[in-house]
Protein backbone atom coordinates (compact mmCIF):
# COMPACT_ATOMS: atom_id res chain seq x y z
CA UNK A 1 0.00 0.00 0.00
CA UNK A 2 1.31 3.44 -0.87
CA UNK A 3 2.56 5.60 1.96
CA UNK A 4 -0.09 7.95 3.33
CA UNK A 5 0.27 11.73 3.29
CA UNK A 6 1.70 12.57 6.77
CA UNK A 7 -0.69 15.54 7.02
CA UNK A 8 -3.67 13.18 6.89
CA UNK A 9 -2.79 11.55 10.20
CA UNK A 10 -2.01 14.92 11.78
CA UNK A 11 -5.30 16.43 10.62
CA UNK A 12 -7.18 13.30 11.67
CA UNK A 13 -5.79 13.55 15.20
CA UNK A 14 -6.62 17.26 15.48
CA UNK A 15 -10.19 17.10 14.24
CA UNK A 16 -11.08 14.00 16.25
CA UNK A 17 -9.11 14.68 19.45
CA UNK A 18 -12.07 14.30 21.79
CA UNK A 19 -13.32 11.17 20.02
CA UNK A 20 -9.88 9.59 20.31
CA UNK A 21 -9.70 10.46 24.00
CA UNK A 22 -13.10 8.82 24.42
CA UNK A 23 -11.83 5.68 22.70
CA UNK A 24 -9.07 5.43 25.29
CA UNK A 25 -11.52 6.02 28.16
CA UNK A 26 -13.90 3.33 26.87
CA UNK A 27 -10.92 0.98 26.61
CA UNK A 28 -9.97 1.58 30.25
CA UNK A 29 -13.57 1.24 31.46
CA UNK A 30 -13.74 -2.20 29.87
CA UNK A 31 -10.25 -3.08 31.12
CA UNK A 32 -11.10 -2.07 34.68
CA UNK A 33 -14.12 -4.38 34.72
CA UNK A 34 -12.35 -7.34 33.12
CA UNK A 35 -9.29 -7.03 35.36
CA UNK A 36 -11.15 -6.48 38.62
CA UNK A 37 -14.50 -8.26 38.30
CA UNK A 38 -14.26 -10.96 35.65
CA UNK A 39 -12.00 -14.00 35.65
CA UNK A 40 -9.11 -11.64 34.91
CA UNK A 41 -8.91 -10.70 38.59
CA UNK A 42 -6.99 -13.91 39.26
CA UNK A 43 -5.08 -14.26 35.98
CA UNK A 44 -2.88 -12.58 33.44
CA UNK A 45 -4.93 -10.63 30.93
CA UNK A 46 -4.50 -9.38 27.38
CA UNK A 47 -7.29 -8.07 25.20
CA UNK A 48 -7.75 -5.67 22.31
CA UNK A 49 -10.20 -2.82 22.98
CA UNK A 50 -10.08 -1.64 19.39
CA UNK A 51 -11.11 -5.08 18.14
CA UNK A 52 -14.16 -5.05 20.40
CA UNK A 53 -15.01 -1.44 19.53
CA UNK A 54 -14.84 -2.09 15.79
CA UNK A 55 -17.40 -4.90 16.19
CA UNK A 56 -19.61 -2.63 18.30
CA UNK A 57 -19.28 0.03 15.61
CA UNK A 58 -20.49 -2.36 12.93
CA UNK A 59 -23.35 -3.45 15.20
CA UNK A 60 -24.28 0.19 15.72
CA UNK A 61 -24.41 0.63 11.96
CA UNK A 62 -27.13 -2.00 11.74
CA UNK A 63 -29.16 -0.86 14.74
CA UNK A 64 -31.77 1.80 15.41
CA UNK A 65 -33.83 3.36 18.19
CA UNK A 66 -32.83 2.70 21.78
CA UNK A 67 -30.35 -0.02 20.81
CA UNK A 68 -28.43 2.47 18.67
CA UNK A 69 -28.61 5.09 21.42
CA UNK A 70 -27.20 2.64 23.94
CA UNK A 71 -24.33 1.63 21.64
CA UNK A 72 -23.46 5.28 20.98
CA UNK A 73 -23.55 6.02 24.71
CA UNK A 74 -21.27 3.08 25.49
CA UNK A 75 -18.80 4.18 22.80
CA UNK A 76 -19.05 7.81 24.05
CA UNK A 77 -20.04 8.99 20.57
CA UNK A 78 -22.55 11.66 19.64
CA UNK A 79 -23.62 10.11 16.32
CA UNK A 80 -23.29 7.01 14.18
CA UNK A 81 -21.36 9.15 11.67
CA UNK A 82 -18.74 9.84 14.35
CA UNK A 83 -18.41 6.14 15.10
CA UNK A 84 -17.94 5.21 11.44
CA UNK A 85 -15.55 8.10 10.84
CA UNK A 86 -13.28 7.10 13.70
CA UNK A 87 -13.13 3.40 12.94
CA UNK A 88 -12.93 3.70 9.16
CA UNK A 89 -10.01 6.10 9.56
CA UNK A 90 -8.37 3.75 12.03
CA UNK A 91 -8.30 1.16 9.25
CA UNK A 92 -7.12 3.56 6.55
CA UNK A 93 -4.62 5.65 8.49
CA UNK A 94 -3.31 3.91 11.61
CA UNK A 95 -2.94 0.54 9.92
CA UNK A 96 -2.06 1.84 6.46
CA UNK A 97 1.71 1.63 6.90
CA UNK A 98 1.66 -1.64 8.82
CA UNK A 99 3.89 -3.49 6.37
CA UNK A 100 6.58 -0.88 5.71
CA UNK A 101 10.16 -2.19 6.14
CA UNK A 102 11.64 -1.39 9.53
CA UNK A 103 8.34 -0.75 11.30
CA UNK A 104 5.80 -2.90 13.11
CA UNK A 105 3.91 -5.54 11.18
CA UNK A 106 0.25 -4.55 11.54
CA UNK A 107 -3.00 -5.86 10.16
CA UNK A 108 -6.69 -5.53 10.89
CA UNK A 109 -9.49 -7.32 9.04
CA UNK A 110 -13.27 -7.66 9.23
CA UNK A 111 -15.52 -10.37 7.83
CA UNK A 112 -19.24 -11.15 7.88
CA UNK A 113 -21.03 -14.45 7.35
CA UNK A 114 -24.74 -14.18 6.47
CA UNK A 115 -27.43 -16.87 6.31
CA UNK A 116 -27.93 -17.66 2.62
CA UNK A 117 -31.73 -17.35 2.80
CA UNK A 118 -31.51 -13.70 3.93
CA UNK A 119 -30.89 -10.51 1.99
CA UNK A 120 -28.76 -7.76 3.44
CA UNK A 121 -30.09 -4.22 3.38
CA UNK A 122 -28.23 -1.79 1.12
CA UNK A 123 -27.62 0.62 4.00
CA UNK A 124 -25.82 -2.09 6.00
CA UNK A 125 -23.78 -3.08 2.95
CA UNK A 126 -22.53 0.50 2.92
CA UNK A 127 -21.64 0.21 6.60
CA UNK A 128 -19.61 -2.92 5.91
CA UNK A 129 -17.85 -1.16 3.04
CA UNK A 130 -16.86 1.59 5.49
CA UNK A 131 -15.21 -1.05 7.67
CA UNK A 132 -13.67 -2.81 4.65
CA UNK A 133 -15.54 -5.95 5.69
CA UNK A 134 -16.01 -8.79 3.24
CA UNK A 135 -19.31 -10.71 3.30
CA UNK A 136 -20.01 -14.33 2.47
CA UNK A 137 -23.35 -16.13 2.49
CA UNK A 138 -23.45 -19.54 4.19
CA UNK A 139 -25.91 -22.26 5.19
CA UNK A 140 -26.34 -21.88 8.96
CA UNK A 141 -29.52 -23.95 8.97
CA UNK A 142 -27.91 -27.15 7.70
CA UNK A 143 -24.15 -26.63 8.03
CA UNK A 144 -23.65 -24.73 11.29
CA UNK A 145 -20.59 -26.71 12.36
CA UNK A 146 -18.99 -26.24 8.97
CA UNK A 147 -19.49 -22.48 9.27
CA UNK A 148 -18.02 -22.46 12.79
CA UNK A 149 -14.89 -24.12 11.44
CA UNK A 150 -14.81 -21.61 8.60
CA UNK A 151 -14.88 -18.66 11.03
CA UNK A 152 -12.21 -20.23 13.24
CA UNK A 153 -10.00 -20.84 10.21
CA UNK A 154 -10.36 -17.23 9.06
CA UNK A 155 -9.42 -15.89 12.51
CA UNK A 156 -6.43 -18.21 12.76
CA UNK A 157 -5.17 -17.09 9.35
CA UNK A 158 -5.61 -13.38 10.08
CA UNK A 159 -3.78 -13.65 13.43
CA UNK A 160 -0.82 -15.69 12.09
CA UNK A 161 -2.05 -18.77 13.98
CA UNK A 162 -1.87 -17.01 17.35
CA UNK A 163 -5.64 -17.11 17.96
CA UNK A 164 -7.19 -20.54 17.41
CA UNK A 165 -10.69 -21.92 17.98
CA UNK A 166 -12.27 -18.64 19.03
CA UNK A 167 -15.74 -20.13 18.54
CA UNK A 168 -16.19 -23.13 20.87
CA UNK A 169 -18.33 -26.17 20.01
CA UNK A 170 -22.08 -25.48 19.85
CA UNK A 171 -21.56 -21.70 19.60
CA UNK A 172 -23.05 -21.70 16.10
CA UNK A 173 -26.40 -23.35 15.41
CA UNK A 174 -29.30 -23.55 12.99
CA UNK A 175 -30.78 -20.38 14.57
CA UNK A 176 -27.64 -18.35 13.80
CA UNK A 177 -28.26 -15.76 11.12
CA UNK A 178 -25.21 -13.50 11.09
CA UNK A 179 -21.63 -13.52 12.37
CA UNK A 180 -19.41 -10.43 12.53
CA UNK A 181 -15.68 -10.93 13.06
CA UNK A 182 -12.66 -8.72 13.56
CA UNK A 183 -9.02 -9.81 13.78
CA UNK A 184 -5.99 -7.72 14.65
CA UNK A 185 -2.27 -8.59 14.53
CA UNK A 186 0.76 -6.67 15.82
CA UNK A 187 4.46 -7.49 15.78
CA UNK A 188 6.92 -4.78 16.72
CA UNK A 189 10.64 -4.71 17.49
CA UNK A 190 11.88 -2.47 20.29
CA UNK A 191 13.58 0.70 19.06
CA UNK A 192 16.38 -0.37 21.39
CA UNK A 193 16.48 -4.13 21.94
CA UNK A 194 17.42 -5.87 25.16
CA UNK A 195 20.60 -7.93 25.31
CA UNK A 196 19.48 -11.54 25.86
CA UNK A 197 22.85 -12.40 27.45
CA UNK A 198 22.00 -10.02 30.31
CA UNK A 199 18.60 -11.57 31.07
CA UNK A 200 18.63 -12.99 34.60
CA UNK A 201 16.22 -14.75 36.94
CA UNK A 202 14.90 -12.84 39.95
CA UNK A 203 11.93 -13.02 42.29
CA UNK A 204 8.57 -11.75 41.07
CA UNK A 205 6.23 -11.01 43.97
CA UNK A 206 2.64 -12.26 43.55
CA UNK A 207 -0.49 -10.66 44.99
CA UNK A 208 -0.92 -13.58 47.42
CA UNK A 209 2.38 -12.80 49.11
CA UNK A 210 4.39 -15.60 47.51
CA UNK A 211 7.17 -15.07 44.97
CA UNK A 212 8.45 -17.02 41.98
CA UNK A 213 11.63 -16.90 39.89
CA UNK A 214 11.18 -15.51 36.37
CA UNK A 215 13.53 -14.12 33.68
CA UNK A 216 14.01 -10.34 33.77
CA UNK A 217 15.37 -8.20 30.93
CA UNK A 218 17.52 -5.08 31.27
CA UNK A 219 19.51 -2.60 29.17
CA UNK A 220 21.70 0.47 29.69
CA UNK A 221 20.10 2.73 27.10
CA UNK A 222 18.25 5.86 28.17
CA UNK A 223 14.60 5.23 28.87
CA UNK A 224 11.47 7.38 29.02
CA UNK A 225 10.25 7.07 32.58
CA UNK A 226 8.32 9.21 35.04
CA UNK A 227 7.15 8.81 38.62
CA UNK A 228 3.70 9.95 39.68
CA UNK A 229 1.70 9.75 42.88
CA UNK A 230 1.61 6.04 43.74
CA UNK A 231 2.97 4.60 40.49
CA UNK A 232 5.57 4.89 37.74
CA UNK A 233 5.13 4.81 33.97
CA UNK A 234 7.66 3.42 31.51
CA UNK A 235 7.43 4.03 27.77
CA UNK A 236 9.03 1.40 25.51
CA UNK A 237 8.92 2.59 21.87
CA UNK A 238 8.86 0.21 18.92
CA UNK A 239 10.85 0.80 15.74
CA UNK A 240 8.96 3.24 13.58
CA UNK A 241 8.27 3.33 9.83
CA UNK A 242 5.87 5.63 8.04
CA UNK A 243 3.65 8.04 9.92
CA UNK A 244 2.60 5.86 12.83
CA UNK A 245 4.43 5.43 16.12
CA UNK A 246 3.69 2.62 18.59
CA UNK A 247 4.84 2.10 22.17
CA UNK A 248 4.18 -0.16 25.12
CA UNK A 249 3.45 1.64 28.38
CA UNK A 250 4.00 -0.18 31.68
CA UNK A 251 2.17 1.20 34.73
CA UNK A 252 3.92 -0.09 37.83
CA UNK A 253 2.32 0.62 41.24
CA UNK A 254 4.69 1.53 44.06
CA UNK A 255 3.11 -1.01 46.39
CA UNK A 256 3.52 -4.70 45.61
CA UNK A 257 -0.23 -5.19 46.05
CA UNK A 258 -1.17 -1.88 44.45
CA UNK A 259 -2.37 -3.09 41.05
CA UNK A 260 -6.11 -3.41 41.86
CA UNK A 261 -6.24 0.18 43.10
CA UNK A 262 -4.31 1.42 40.06
CA UNK A 263 -6.63 -0.45 37.67
CA UNK A 264 -9.69 0.99 39.41
CA UNK A 265 -8.23 4.48 39.19
CA UNK A 266 -7.40 4.12 35.48
CA UNK A 267 -10.98 3.12 34.72
CA UNK A 268 -12.61 5.95 36.65
CA UNK A 269 -10.27 8.88 35.91
CA UNK A 270 -11.12 10.43 32.54
CA UNK A 271 -8.10 11.03 30.32
CA UNK A 272 -5.88 8.76 32.42
CA UNK A 273 -3.67 7.53 29.57
CA UNK A 274 -3.02 11.00 28.17
CA UNK A 275 -2.41 12.51 31.60
CA UNK A 276 0.28 10.06 32.73
CA UNK A 277 2.82 9.89 29.92
CA UNK A 278 6.57 9.87 30.59
CA UNK A 279 8.40 12.64 28.77
CA UNK A 280 11.80 12.68 30.46
CA UNK A 281 14.66 10.34 29.60
CA UNK A 282 16.38 8.63 32.51
CA UNK A 283 19.86 7.15 32.22
CA UNK A 284 20.34 5.93 35.77
CA UNK A 285 18.67 3.67 38.29
CA UNK A 286 17.92 -0.05 38.36
CA UNK A 287 15.92 -1.26 35.37
CA UNK A 288 14.37 -4.72 35.08
CA UNK A 289 11.17 -5.93 33.42
CA UNK A 290 10.02 -9.55 33.09
CA UNK A 291 9.49 -11.52 29.92
CA UNK A 292 5.97 -12.89 29.56
CA UNK A 293 3.78 -14.87 27.19
CA UNK A 294 0.14 -15.85 27.60
CA UNK A 295 -3.32 -15.84 26.04
CA UNK A 296 -6.72 -14.84 27.35
CA UNK A 297 -10.28 -15.50 26.26
CA UNK A 298 -13.69 -14.37 27.40
CA UNK A 299 -17.32 -14.38 26.34
CA UNK A 300 -18.16 -10.68 26.60
CA UNK A 301 -21.95 -10.54 26.80
CA UNK A 302 -22.02 -10.63 30.62
CA UNK A 303 -19.34 -7.95 31.00
CA UNK A 304 -20.93 -5.61 28.45
CA UNK A 305 -24.38 -6.11 29.97
CA UNK A 306 -23.14 -5.22 33.46
CA UNK A 307 -21.44 -2.14 32.00
CA UNK A 308 -24.82 -1.00 30.69
CA UNK A 309 -24.89 -2.38 27.15
CA UNK A 310 -28.01 -4.55 27.55
CA UNK A 311 -30.24 -4.03 24.50
CA UNK A 312 -27.97 -5.61 21.83
CA UNK A 313 -28.32 -8.91 23.69
CA UNK A 314 -32.15 -8.84 23.61
CA UNK A 315 -34.41 -9.46 20.59
CA UNK A 316 -36.40 -6.33 19.74
CA UNK A 317 -39.08 -6.26 17.05
CA UNK A 318 -39.34 -2.47 17.02
CA UNK A 319 -35.72 -1.25 16.96
CA UNK A 320 -32.77 -3.55 17.66
CA UNK A 321 -30.87 -4.62 14.52
CA UNK A 322 -33.62 -4.24 11.96
CA UNK A 323 -31.30 -2.21 9.69
CA UNK A 324 -29.14 -5.24 8.84
CA UNK A 325 -31.26 -7.69 6.87
CA UNK A 326 -34.71 -8.07 5.35
CA UNK A 327 -36.22 -10.40 7.94
CA UNK A 328 -39.32 -9.94 10.13
CA UNK A 329 -37.72 -11.93 12.95
CA UNK A 330 -35.63 -9.73 15.30
CA UNK A 331 -31.88 -10.30 15.39
CA UNK A 332 -29.85 -9.98 18.57
CA UNK A 333 -26.31 -10.77 19.72
CA UNK A 334 -26.47 -14.19 21.37
CA UNK A 335 -22.74 -14.31 22.23
CA UNK A 336 -19.64 -12.19 21.74
CA UNK A 337 -16.33 -14.01 21.95
CA UNK A 338 -12.91 -12.41 22.38
CA UNK A 339 -9.54 -14.13 22.43
CA UNK A 340 -6.05 -12.59 22.58
CA UNK A 341 -2.37 -13.51 22.71
CA UNK A 342 0.79 -11.62 23.65
CA UNK A 343 4.50 -12.39 23.93
CA UNK A 344 7.09 -9.91 25.20
CA UNK A 345 10.80 -10.73 25.02
CA UNK A 346 14.19 -9.13 24.33
CA UNK A 347 13.44 -8.40 20.67
CA UNK A 348 9.97 -6.92 20.97
CA UNK A 349 6.28 -7.83 21.12
CA UNK A 350 3.96 -10.07 19.15
CA UNK A 351 0.24 -9.81 19.87
CA UNK A 352 -3.03 -10.75 18.22
CA UNK A 353 -6.72 -10.70 19.03
CA UNK A 354 -10.09 -11.46 17.52
CA UNK A 355 -13.69 -10.58 18.39
CA UNK A 356 -16.66 -12.49 17.00
CA UNK A 357 -20.31 -11.55 17.47
CA UNK A 358 -22.75 -14.40 16.85
CA UNK A 359 -26.24 -13.15 15.99
CA UNK A 360 -29.39 -15.22 16.00
CA UNK A 361 -33.11 -14.59 15.96
CA UNK A 362 -35.40 -14.75 18.95
CA UNK A 363 -38.85 -13.97 20.22
CA UNK A 364 -38.32 -11.97 22.99
CA UNK A 365 -1.83 14.83 38.51
CA UNK A 366 1.05 15.73 40.48
CA UNK A 367 4.31 14.92 38.73
CA UNK A 368 7.32 14.02 40.85
CA UNK A 369 10.70 15.02 39.37
CA UNK A 370 13.60 12.79 40.41
CA UNK A 371 17.22 12.65 39.36
CA UNK A 372 17.25 8.89 39.65
CA UNK A 373 14.28 6.59 39.16
CA UNK A 374 14.47 2.84 39.56
CA UNK A 375 12.05 0.74 37.53
CA UNK A 376 11.99 -2.84 38.73
CA UNK A 377 8.77 -4.52 37.60
CA UNK A 378 8.99 -7.34 40.14
CA UNK A 379 5.30 -7.27 41.10
CA UNK A 380 1.94 -7.13 39.23
CA UNK A 381 1.55 -4.30 36.72
CA UNK A 382 -0.72 -2.89 34.02
CA UNK A 383 0.43 -2.49 30.39
CA UNK A 384 -0.96 -0.77 27.28
CA UNK A 385 0.08 -0.85 23.62
CA UNK A 386 -1.08 2.25 21.76
CA UNK A 387 -0.35 4.39 18.73
CA UNK A 388 1.26 7.60 19.98
CA UNK A 389 -0.03 10.12 17.42
CA UNK A 390 -3.69 9.18 17.78
CA UNK A 391 -3.63 7.57 21.22
CA UNK A 392 -5.60 4.63 19.85
CA UNK A 393 -5.32 1.62 22.17
CA UNK A 394 -4.54 -1.71 20.51
CA UNK A 395 -3.97 -3.91 23.57
CA UNK A 396 -4.43 -3.66 27.33
CA UNK A 397 -3.62 -6.20 30.01
CA UNK A 398 -2.17 -7.04 33.37
CA UNK A 399 0.71 -9.29 34.39
CA UNK A 400 0.07 -11.09 37.66
CA UNK A 401 2.44 -14.01 37.11
CA UNK A 402 4.96 -13.87 34.21
CA UNK A 403 5.70 -17.58 34.54
CA UNK A 404 2.12 -18.58 33.59
CA UNK A 405 1.69 -19.19 29.85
Amino acid sequence: MAQENPNLLRDFCWTTKKSLENQADVSLTLASYLLLNENGKDSNVVFSPISIQVILGMLAGGSSGQTLEQLLSFLKATSIEEVHYIYSHIVHLVFANGSLPGGPCLSIANFVWLEQSLFMKQSFKQVLDTYMACCHQVDFKNKAEEVRNLVNSWVETQTRSLVKQILPPDSVGSNTRLILANAIYFKGAWSSEFDASRTMHFNFHLLNGYSIQVPFMTRNKKRQLSAFDGFKVLKLPYKQAGNTSFSMYIYLPDARDGLPALVERSGSESGFLNRYIPYQEINSGMFWIPKFKFEYEIELSKALTILGLTLPFKPDLVTGFKEMVHDPTPLYVSKMYHKSFIEVDESGTEAAAATVAVMGFGCGLTRIEELRIDFVADHPFLYVIRENNTGIVQFIGQVLNPSTT
